[in-house]
């Protein structure tokens, strides 16, 4: 009992959420690490005070500085298959003329059976998907070898509903372009997603009540 109402529960705090759930990086921005602060020293062409200089480079290297992605995701995918087989069984047996052998009635009878199988299948499926824009994300993370985990979120309102376009993943600092951005196609484990929210979203949904009853329904 305490599970089926637990399940219920669920289905009701998801019919009540307004912001979808994502599998995106978390968190999707991070503050930079804050400066010390070194007073400056006078008179003098070098300085201790912490900051980008004129001559290094602006692309995106520590926890905190923005990356954009280029978004140029396209896939396309087919598959056919065909598969046939095809059986056929013949029997037959007589019984000869023999004498002095019981039940003589069935001498001389001819007894034959036929049977035969045959099956074929056929399938196909394609896929093709195409996915292009820019998102600008924060790096959350710098792994020991340089790698970058960056993640970033997008949020539309339009009307009446919102749209989220989320990317996360890890960039080799190698691919980032002067221009400090990069192509989609280069970061290890992206993950993208473009979800809706709002009644437009919510009219294309099962309801809350329906997909509880669909759940424990042994049918």
């Amino acid at each position: 009992m305490k599970g089926t109402v637990a399940v219920f529960a669920a289905f009701l705090l998801s019919g009540c959420m307004s912001t979808p759930l994502t599998a995106i990086h978390q968190p999707v921005s991070v503050r930079p690490a804050p400066r010390e602060a070194i007073a400056p020293v006078a008179g003098s062409i070098y300085s201790t005070t912490p900051g980008k200089t004129l001559f290094e480079d602006r692309r995106a290297q520590r926890v905190g500085d923005t990356l954009t992605i280029n978004l140029t995701e396209r896939t396309a995918a087919a598959k056919n298959a065909d598969s046939s087989s095809n059986r056929t069984t013949d029997f037959s047996m007589a019984i000869p003329t023999m004498s002095r052998v019981p039940l003589k009635v069935l001498q001389g009878l001819d007894v034959g059976a036929t049977s035969g199988n045959k099956f074929e299948g056929k399938g196909a499926s394609s896929a093709n998907n195409n996915f292009t824009g820019t998102i600008t994300v924060t790096v959350i993370d710098v792994y020991p070898n340089g790698n970058l985990l960056v993640s970033g979120e997008k949020q539309i309102a339009i009307n009446q509903g919102s749209e989220f376009i989320r990317f996360s993943g890890v960039v080799n600092p190698a691919y980032v372009t002067s221009a400090n951005s990069v192509n989609s196609t280069q970061v290890a484990d992206a993950r993208i997603e473009y979800k809706g929210a709002g009644y437009l979203d919510e009219a294309q949904q099962m309801g809350w009540l329906s997909r509880f009853f669909q759940v424990i329904s042994p049918f």
